[in-house]
């Protein structure tokens, strides 16, 4: 079995399978928190609050603007390079056809000279924000290991995609083996890192305006 046999057979059926378990593990173990019971009068309906939690998904996304001149800029650089980490993932006509077969839907696909160009634009954006992190008094002493690792994980595999795609750094077939296995990590790490807010971000916002909403505090 060589190495690309390894990355996308048995590798990746691991590396799904706890991808899977562990995002289960994670969300069952928050539902199973114990919550304190909410003893005010209710200001709002539930209708209105449902709608506060919505706006409140939508209005934390941003800062407020008096925050702007603060936090603007890296603002700005995450959701570019958030963006750019999407298109990648689900524009890129091989992965495509990955997640086509996966999942038996397909969609268009970018080209492939585009794509190109949005990788090394991602991948510099994710320079930019470890050397904002690395320089920031405050984000270098709030950064752990996770922060660090999971940088590593997602640019590891910016790097080794960049590398199948311009035919560099080996034969063809290792290096794809390689951007195989470093999703493999990734799935792998996901559930147990700091990578898991994708999957808690929007709920945690919409719950909280929905409890301020209820009790009459602007979301």
């Amino acid at each position: 079995m060589n190495l690309i046999d390894l990355a996308r057979g048995p590798a990746l059926k691991i590396a799904v399978v706890v991808f899977f378990a562990g995002i289960v593990w994670r969300i069952v173990n928050v539902l199973l928190l114990k919550h304190r019971r909410e003893w005010s009068e209710p200001r709002r309906g539930v209708g209105a609050s449902l709608f506060g939690g919505l706006k409140a998904m939508g209005s934390r996304s941003w800062p407020h603007p008096e925050f702007i001149g603060r936090t603007g800029a890296g603002e700005v650089l995450g959701y570019s390079y958030h963006i750019g980490l999407f298109a990648l993932v689900l524009l890129f006509a091989p992965h495509v056809t990955f997640f086509g077969g996966l999942f038996g839907v397909h969609w268009p696909a970018l080209a492939s000279s585009v794509v190109t160009v949005i990788s090394v634009i991602t991948l510099t954006l994710s320079l930019a924000i470890l050397f904002r992190r690395l320089t920031h008094r405050v984000l270098r002493r709030l950064s752990n290991f996770d922060d660090y690792f999971s940088w590593f994980v997602v640019t590891l595999l910016l790097v080794t995609g960049l590398m199948a795609t311009a035919h560099v750094g080996g034969p063809y077939p290792t290096v794809l083996g390689l951007h195989i296995l470093s999703f493999d990590l990734l799935l792998i790490w996901y559930p147990f890192g700091k990578l898991m807010h994708a999957f808690y971000i929007f709920p945690t916002r919409g719950i909280d305006g929905y409890v301020l909403t209820r009790r009459g505090a602007p979301s």
